[in-house]
Order: structure tokens, then sequence, then C-alpha cells
């Protein structure tokens, strides 16, 4: 645990919350993504935690939370954050996610505007009819995403995965980031060990499986009107045209020379980003 930080858990939606919130003033709601846990963010989180009451949550189905049978699509599982929040006693926050998280915290925005102050999208925006273009096979000049593909498949990953996520963990860290040392041994073995839990790998693919219903329910959202933040390295050049339209009061910030993980790999440019942009 990290120093001035406590562990939280609340019972919302139908699931259980686990949380680690620490620091004083407004609200800052961060949401990790796949294959990690709110430690993601423990390297800028005693930064951010000078200005704000941090709120680092595992999200539905990852980590300490619950992993019921059902509820991955965002929509449902920004529909926790919204709860938690309300259980928490705040009537707005702020928001920042990457990754699976972004796709929520951008659910969350448009889903509960009266909850939102500001939001922060890392690296991934919410799911659109943009992603039925991304194919299998890897084509030169282009991200391969083929977890999207694996993730779809029922039963597969868990037999494949169970007992060894630290696979796929090095996977991850290693070729998606451009600083590798920087998901260090701690923080591997403990994505690891959260992934390695029972229905675990199961509720992660539950993010993936679920991208059709968050298709179809970005259809129905309108633009948001809130300030958003869209920060970026590995994957920032889809964030500008991804979000076209979606934001009015929209902002943009690649961090050049950086992967995915950016909040492990650039603790500082990433607290520097959120601090002026929430402040």
């Amino acid at each position: 645990m990290l120093t001035g930080f406590e562990d939280g858990y609340a019972e919302v939606n139908g699931t259980v919350l686990h949380y680690v919130s620490g620091g004083h003033g407004k609200p800052l709601v961060l949401l990790p993504g796949w294959p990690m846990t709110w430690w993601e963010y423990h390297k800028v989180m005693p930064a951010l935690a000078r200005r704000h009451r941090v709120i680092a949550v595992d999200l539905r189905g990852m980590g300490d939370s619950g992993k019921p049978a059902t509820g991955y699509d965002k929509k449902t599982m920004a529909a926790d954050i919204a709860g938690l929040v309300r259980a928490l006693g705040y009537d707005r926050v702020d928001i920042a996610g990457n990754d699976i998280g972004a796709m929520v915290a951008f659910s969350f925005a448009v889903n509960h505007p009266e909850l939102t102050r500001r939001l922060a999208m890392i690296e991934v925006p919410h799911p659109d009819t943009f992603f039925y273009q991304f194919t299998v096979l890897p084509q030169p000049g282009q991200p391969h995403l083929w977890w999207f593909a694996f993730n779809q498949v029922e039963h597969l990953p868990e037999a494949l995965l169970q007992g060894r996520a630290r696979l796929l963990i090095d996977w991850c860290a290693d070729q998606m980031s451009r600083d590798p040392a920087a998901v260090d041994e701690n923080s591997r073995a403990i994505y690891a060990a959260a992934y390695d839990q029972p229905g675990a790998i199961r509720a992660a693919n539950g993010w993936y499986q679920a991208f059709p219903q968050d298709i179809e329910d970005m259809q129905t959202y309108g633009e948001l009107t809130m300030p958003v933040l869209a920060l970026g390295g590995l994957y920032y050049p889809a964030m500008p045209a991804a979000l076209k339209g979606k934001a009015s009061r929209l902002q943009l910030l690649e961090i050049p020379d950086a992967g995915h993980y950016l909040a492990q790999e650039r603790p500082h440019e990433v607290a520097e980003a959120l601090t002026n942009f929430f402040e």
C-alpha cells in the first residue's frame, strides 16, 4: 500500500468495488486498464493527492473488486462508478481513465454528466463502429490488436492463462512500453497475482466481449459538453479522429516517444498534465 492511502470497499450496482484513496481537495477518480489494476497509478497518485482526494478504483472484474457473471458493458461499469461516487458522498468528481478505464470514464461522463466536472481519457477511446475495422492479421504501420479477438473467445483464454497470467503481463509490458523496465518486477508480480485469481481472466474477457453492446450504446450518445482531455503516447494517433464530434471542449496532448502505460513510464508528465487540466 502507498503511504498516505487506504483501502476501501463499496457495494454498488450489484457488485463490490475495491478502491484506494488518499489526499485532500477536489475528488479525482482514476480508472485503470487491461491487464492491470489500480496499482497502474501508484507513481502518479502521491503527486495528484497534493491537490485532490484521489480515488483509484479496481473496475468490475478487476483486482479485489467483484467478478460477477455479467455487467461488463461500459454503461453498466460506469453505473458502478456512479454508485461509488454517490456512496462516497460526492456531488461531482473529476475522472480519468486509461485503456478500458478510459472507455468506462467516457461512459460515466456521457451517462452521468451531473456527476462529472472534467474528463481525461488516456490512450484509448470508447468503442465505436470503427472497432469493426480492426483486422486479425497484422498490417504494416498499423497496431496489431490481436488481444481484441483473443479475448472474444469464450473459455479458452481462461484455460490457457489460468495460473500463467505472468506470461500475458510480461508480453504487454514488454511490447507496449517504450521503456519496459518502467513496469518493474514488483508491479508485474502484483498484476499477475490479480489476474491469476479465480474468475479474473473470464471477467477481463468480458470487457472485450461487451464491445458490440458498447458500440451500439455509442450510437445513442450525444456530444460531451464538459472539458475533455485526450492524452496519449503509443496509441495517441487514434484519439483526435475518434473523439471528433464527441466532445465540444476537447483538448489534445501527446507525450512523444511514450508507450501505452503512461502513468508508469512517464509519471511526472502524466501527473503534471492531469494536475494542470483538472485545475
